[in-house]
């Protein structure tokens, strides 16, 4: 019966690790609730090995089955609403509030937490793009021109089925050709401004923080892999806004920015 027990436990703590991976947790986090949810259930001898898109976990001691499992997390969005839900529940399961079953029967619904609705995105968007803008220097108008450019922008990438590269090298085509265009009807005032603003809603600055802090936690492995990820995502924005620009330039003639 103990190692059964011994056994439902791992499996908790490894779903804790495999639902924070998945969202974008940092690896310290990710070995740090792997390892307290498994002591907090009596199992001391636990041991997990965390990459940016596997987990390797293992226990076994002469009082304790062995146990191995490995598991594969391809690199996907992140999700802080299931890490903070994760961290929240493990806090409980350390004090004793919640029995194996109770814990995995939660962190299935935090696995299945559905995302914010499409609209919320979509706003979200249209405003991130319009604050940023006037961060940066813009005007009123370039700030309402960002928003709509935004709008434009999520539509786009809640309705594709893209691959990472080709929907950040489009979209960040398309928000510049829209920017550009607004621009030419005499809606805004400071094109670069403009498209700033409408390009944050790509850039990946969760990833790229969670990047430097494995680095700084001295997980270079993982913290590299992230890094370039994050370091692709940024080159595919840029090369989409400067073809756009160039072409324009090349047809059109005069200078924009």
């Amino acid at each position: 019966m103990e190692k059964l027990d011994n056994r439902e436990a791992l499996d908790v703590a490894s779903l804790a690790g495999d639902i924070l991976l998945a969202s974008g947790a940092e690896i310290f986090r990710v070995e740090e609730t792997i390892f307290r949810i498994a002591r907090a259930y009596g199992v001391e001898s636990s041991d997990a090995f965390v990459l940016s898109s596997g987990i390797f976990l293992t226990a076994g001691s002469e009082k304790e089955e062995d146990f191995a499992r490995v598991r594969h997390i391809p690199l996907s969005a992140a999700r802080l609403d299931k890490v903070t839900a994760v961290n929240q529940l493990s806090r409980e399961i350390v004090e004793g509030m919640h029995t194996p079953a109770e814990a995995r029967e939660r962190l299935l619904e935090i696995r299945n937490m559905p995302p914010k609705p499409r609209s919320h995105q979509v706003l979200a968007s249209g405003i991130g793009s319009a604050c940023f803008c006037f961060l940066f220097g813009g005007d009123p108008v370039d700030s309402l021109a960002a928003f709509a450019a935004g709008i434009v922008l999520y539509l786009y990438l809640v309705r594709g089925r893209l691959s990472k590269i080709a929907a950040n090298l489009s979209g960040g085509a398309l928000v510049t050709l829209f920017g550009i265009l607004l621009y030419q009807c005499g809606i805004g005032h400071h094109l670069g401004e403009m498209i700033i603003g409408s390009i944050i809603p790509l850039v990946p600055g969760v990833a790229f923080t969670t990047a430097i802090r494995d680095i700084a936690d001295e997980d270079y492995i993982a913290g590299a892999v992230r890094m370039l990820d994050a370091l692709l995502v940024t080159f595919c924005i840029a090369m989409g806004v400067g073809l756009v620009i160039m072409a324009w330039h090349h047809f059109a003639g005069g200078t924009l920015l």
